[in-house]
């Protein structure tokens, strides 16, 4: 079965709440977070495993969300997504895991396209065509189409990165070992596109450009978010 994780440990200061980001109230009355696990439920079952990463004022989210399982990044302040989700991918065993971040405002049908690269073990990163913004995560591929590039700082990007992503069985064990390896305040990403240099990993880009997806870092972004649901 797949492996759900859900990266929630991060402080989120700059849309100035007191509690976690994915607490945050969407204008339909549920929470970010709800919403994720709305759309997860929707895709793979009333049943999906879901592994929530937290840290910062932990015990709200546990208690917002009892039924999820938990693993607790206690340098939350000090470390960033890499780390998070390293711990994510130790704790739930050989399985491929789908991950997004806690802070991410999608379509209920986004995980339906990405099921057929999900059941095929397919590795991949959820990307927006239609935009090109300098603060987010950029990609480019190669001449196969997979992943080359993924950050940042990329040049001549072809889109955003949405912060939704699928780890094969296979591909883990090399992520792991990347993501032990960059630096603490690193995203994830940084473990991604070592894989694909170092491990020959193929990650393919997902195509969501027709579907929303916003992830909540300002509070125009949270207007943008409520726009759509």
């Amino acid at each position: 079965m797949t492996k759900i994780v859900i990266l929630a440990a991060g402080m989120g200061s700059r849309l100035g709440r007191s509690l976690p980001k994915p607490l945050t109230q969407l204008s339909d009355g549920r929470s970010i977070m709800g919403q994720q696990h709305d759309n997860i439920h929707a895709a793979f079952g009333p049943s999906a495993s879901i592994t929530t990463v937290v840290g910062y004022r932990a015990e709200t989210i546990v208690e917002a969300f009892p039924d999820a399982d938990y693993v607790y990044n206690d340098r939350y302040d000090q470390t960033n997504t890499s780390k998070s989700l390293l711990r994510a991918l130790k704790a739930t065993g050989k399985s491929g895991v789908l991950w997004m971040n806690g802070d991410v405002v999608f379509d209920p049908r986004l995980l339906g396209r990405a099921l057929a690269l999900i059941e095929a073990d397919q590795s991949f990163v959820t990307v927006n065509t239609s935009k090109v913004s300098d603060e987010e995560v950029k990609y480019t591929v190669d001449a196969h189409g997979n992943i080359a590039e993924l950050s940042k700082t990329v040049a001549g990007g072809l889109g955003e990165a949405v912060g939704i992503n699928y780890i094969s069985r296979a591909d883990k064990p090399a992520l792991i070992a990347q993501l032990n390896r960059v630096d603490n305040q690193d995203y994830f990403e940084r473990g991604l596109e070592l894989a694909v240099a170092e491990n020959g990993l193929k990650l393919q880009p997902l195509d969501i450009s027709d579907l929303y997806a916003v992830e909540v870092d300002f509070a125009e972004d949270l207007d943008r978010a409520n726009f759509y649901v």
